[in-house]
């Protein structure tokens, strides 16, 4: 009898747990529809400026005293969004990238470095020695899909400056 209606409490909850899979499937497929429009707003280059400011005050150096603009993460999209709108905002130097990955003890250095240089364009050739956390070392990795932290250094001290001088406008001193 127990068994019986063990069986159907399981079949309900797998029953149940569709249906909401659905029903979120929906709620995000309507929200992206709802926000699908703000991309276009991208190709005014006043608001790809916007944007990109807001990303370096969240993710970048502020320090005014260096001549060289640090941008980290480790998510791809928004390096990758960082990457488009600074190319696109400044006409830049390509040469004046550089790039390194923050990464655990026991990753494989050389496929990050790979996947970093696919994700920015910047070549290996500017790729700077990986920093491995010492913290990790002995310790092993709980999320395989993990790739480290991409840092991109970009020497300029003008667009640095006028990144920093745009936050000042946006954000008061």
């Amino acid at each position: 009898m127990k068994t019986r209606q063990n069986l159907k409490m399981a079949k309900g909850r797998e029953e149940a747990k569709k249906v909401r899979e659905e029903k979120r499937a929906r709620f995000l497929a309507k929200l992206f529809e709802d926000n699908k429009h703000l991309a276009s707003l991208l190709k005014n280059n006043n608001i790809a400026k916007l944007v990109l400011i807001t990303l370096y005050l969240g993710e970048g150096t502020k320090n005014p005293k260096h001549s060289t603009l640090t941008f980290g993460n480790s998510n791809p999209r928004v390096i990758k969004l960082f990457l488009g709108l600074f190319r696109r905002c400044y006409k830049i130097d390509e040469s004046k990238f550089r790039c390194t990955v923050q990464c655990r003890a026991d990753q494989n250095v050389k496929e990050l470095e790979q996947y970093w240089h696919s994700i920015t364009k910047i070549p290996l050739g500017s790729f700077y020695k990986a920093r491995i956390d010492p913290r990790t070392v002995g310790k092993k990795s709980r999320k395989p899909e993990y790739k480290g932290v991409c840092r991109i250094d970009f020497f300029s001290s003008w667009v640095l400056n006028d990144i920093l001088k745009a936050i000042e406008v946006i954000a008061g001193r």
